[in-house]
């Protein structure tokens, strides 16, 4: 009897992923209610994802020992181990290339080259191109937003408009970044290329990225013309962000990418004397140890996601899914809605791709939507969400160091959301991209081939790989 519903599937099994939700999002709108700084960071994601592990165990009704197996057996999947892997090395490189001084050198080069009146559009740009090489939207808010908000201040520009261009651009470049947990995760879960995915994104992201700066351009003009007066900056420091993006864009496996920008930050960095063979390592573990959240959140998901799978879950849900979904569109719009509504829940782009993912990789094969597409769908609009939501990190953060620079006035969460205009047209983009496949160029060039489970290019060696094995 329990197979047989374990076949039609149990909507019960998925109290764990609900619960997780829960925890999180109430905790968050508590503290946020108590005025505590950073109030969706007082219960930390994977502690609230360990509760829902317990929940799932608690509710398998088979020995322990054998639930350990299928979380181990999700927890060990080869996509999620490749997923932490890089995890690891990206965020290796991303500590390497700050303590050397690449991200301030971005940031100098960026401020150097902007004409001051055209200050709200470049730190659009500025904040694009560093979340693209950096691969991370708080890193960048982080080093950009006080210079930001204190030349807003000093040109007369409005700070909304400011904190809006910068959120944006972080999002624009967190979104399409080759070393994004948002990019690894999408396409982990959906067994597609870095390179791929970047071309589906980049059609989308591409138009409402320059409607953006078009509308920057008009609106975000200061009342009077300050001089920029940014610091001096080494441009052989920005080499390992260009080096990481290129080499990524040609390919090159990302173990390797990686690799070579970890190791390329790292003796630029020690030849000009801005850090030493012993900072170079202890940079090394200081960026694995800052994944460490992302790093057990993904780690607990996989093997949530299995037990979850295993009692009927995922099956129930995705029967659910098929009853309002008519089509490869509507197929379409109901993976990027689910990603919405988990990115809503829980405030974190990368965890609503990696609860998502397997769902959205049932409704792929079934409905055979191109993984690439698919990926494309659940990051798209994981990021357009998050930067809307006025108790997203990224907002808060970019808030609270903007006001502590800013002499005069304030400004608050719900007044900044209104101003992020790149994801509000990225939203818009993605949604026009369902109905009208303008983006899916190298999807119809290079069609998936669903027997094996990749692009048409790749059948042949993955023919090899399967007969060697």
């Amino acid at each position: 009897m329990e197979n047989n519903l374990h076949k039609q599937g149990r909507g019960i099994a998925l109290l764990p992923f609900i619960v997780f939700v829960v925890i999180y999002l109430s905790a968050g709108i508590y503290f946020q209610m108590q005025g505590v700084d950073f109030p969706f960071f007082q219960v930390p994601c994977a502690s609230a994802v360990f509760i829902a592990t317990i929940l799932a165990f608690i509710m398998t009704k088979e020995p322990v020992q054998k639930t350990f197996s299928v979380f181990a057996k999700g927890a060990a999947n080869a996509d999620i181990l490749t997923m932490l892997m890089i995890y690891l090395l990206a965020g290796a490189f991303s500590s390497i290339a700050t303590a050397m001084g690449a991200r301030d050198a971005v940031v100098n080069l960026g401020l150097s080259v902007v004409p001051a009146q055209f200050l709200a559009a470049g730190i659009f740009i500025i904040s694009g191109f560093m979340g693209t090489a950096t691969g991370s939207s708080m890193g960048t808010i982080s080093a950009l937003m006080p210079v930001a908000a204190a030349i807003a201040e000093a040109g007369g520009l409005n700070i909304s408009i400011v904190v809006g261009a910068c959120i944006g651009g972080a999002m624009f470049g967190d979104n399409l970044s080759m070393i994004s947990d948002t990019t690894i995760a999408a396409t982990r879960t959906q067994h597609c290329e870095l390179k791929d995915k970047f071309r589906v994104n980049l059609l989308i992201a591409l138009p409402a990225a320059i409607i953006t700066v078009v509308l920057l351009l008009i609106f975000g003009r200061p009342e009077t013309t300050v001089p920029v007066t940014a610091a001096s900056f080494s441009i052989i420091k920005v080499i390992p962000y260009i080096a990481v993006l290129g080499l990524a864009l040609f390919g090159l496996d990302v173990f390797l990418t990686l690799s070579i920008g970890i190791f390329s930050a790292g003796l630029i960095g020690i030849f000009s004397g801005a850090i030493t063979l012993p900072g170079f390592t202890q940079a090394i573990w200081s960026g694995f140890t800052s994944m460490d959240e992302t790093f057990y959140v993904s780690l607990f998901c996989g093997g949530l996601a299995e037990i979850v799978a295993h009692n009927g879950g995922i099956l129930w849900l995705t029967t659910k899914m098929r009853s309002i979904m008519k089509g490869n569109r509507s197929a379409q719009g109901g993976v990027a809605l689910l990603s919405v509504v988990i990115d809503c829940a829980t405030a974190n782009n990368t965890v609503a791709i990696i609860l998502s993912g397997s769902i959205a990789r049932e409704v792929s094969r079934e409905y055979k939507i191109d993984p690439r597409r698919t990926a494309s769908l659940l990051d798209v609009f994981a990021c357009a969400a998050l930067a809307l939501l006025p108790y997203s990190a990224q907002v808060l953060v970019a808030c609270n160091l903007a006001n502590s620079v800013l002499t005069t006035g304030s400004v608050l969460p719900t007044g900044v959301i209104g101003s992020i205009w790149y994801c509000y047209l990225l939203g818009v983009f993605g949604v026009l991209s369902i109905f009208v496949p303008y983006a899916d160029g190298i999807c119809r060039k290079d069609s998936w081939n669903w027997e094996y489970d990749c692009a048409e290019s790749a059948v042949a060696s993955k023919k090899a790989l399967l007969e060697d094995a």
